[in-house]
């Protein structure tokens, strides 16, 4: 796998985000492709099992988005980042 190799996984998006872990959730944290649907829903506290990194846009605050993008980055990091944009 990529990880096992020292690589790392990025996606661009929420829905990438949430696309690969679902995945990774039933597989242990391997990927492959896979098709279907996900009721995965990340907020802080969630157990990352393959996103290393991401890349996303501003999202509406209050959101469920931003509730992804902390638990991954922290909220306060993350409500900084948009009191200063």
């Amino acid at each position: 796998s990529v990880k096992e190799n020292g690589g790392s996984v990025n996606t661009v998006g929420t829905t990438s985000i949430r696309t690969v872990e679902t995945i990774g959730s039933n597989l242990d944290g391997q990927m492959q492709a896979d098709s279907g649907w996900t009721n995965i829903f990340i907020n802080p506290g969630y157990e990352w099992k393959v996103v290393d990194a991401f890349s996303t846009n501003f999202h509406l605050p209050k959101s469920t988005l931003v509730m992804l993008v902390s638990a991954f980055a922290g909220r306060e990091l993350v409500l900084g980042a948009y009191h200063h944009a």
